[in-house]
């Protein structure tokens, strides 16, 4: 049981990741990397709008019972996000002057048709 419930959730959040990138990508920013990993965790999505390097975490829900979906992006995984972005820039050798931190809430109900939030420079 305890692994259909992990394969349900993570189908979910691959569907609310390719909902995220579609999106964005309509928004006009063009996606550079999806799911970049190292030792410290993964970023969901690496993003350009315009001069700005865009870190997109995205969070994806069936429903509001534990809170929106962007509201799980606490304190201590925007840190963590940073930490994350900081070795990707380390890793991409390239320097970009100005640095932005999204969050993609996306909320794909029992009808299966997602809505979408785009939280820019949240943190």
């Amino acid at each position: 049981m305890v692994g259909a419930v992990m394969a349900r959730n993570m189908a979910l959040g691959a569907r609310g990741e390719d909902v995220a990138v579609e999106f964005l990508v309509d928004a006009g920013l063009e996606i550079v990397e999806r799911n970049w990993r190292c030792r410290y965790g993964e970023l969901d999505v690496v993003a350009t709008s315009g001069d700005r390097i865009v870190f997109v975490e995205v969070k994806t829900r069936s429903g509001v019972g534990y809170g929106s979906p962007a509201e799980s992006v606490t304190f201590a995984k925007q840190r963590r996000i940073r930490v994350l972005a900081m070795q990707w820039l380390t890793d991409s050798g390239r320097s970009w002057s100005r640095v932005r931190f999204d969050v993609v809430a996306v909320l794909i109900g029992r009808d299966g048709v997602p809505s979408v939030e785009h939280f820019v420079d949240a943190f």
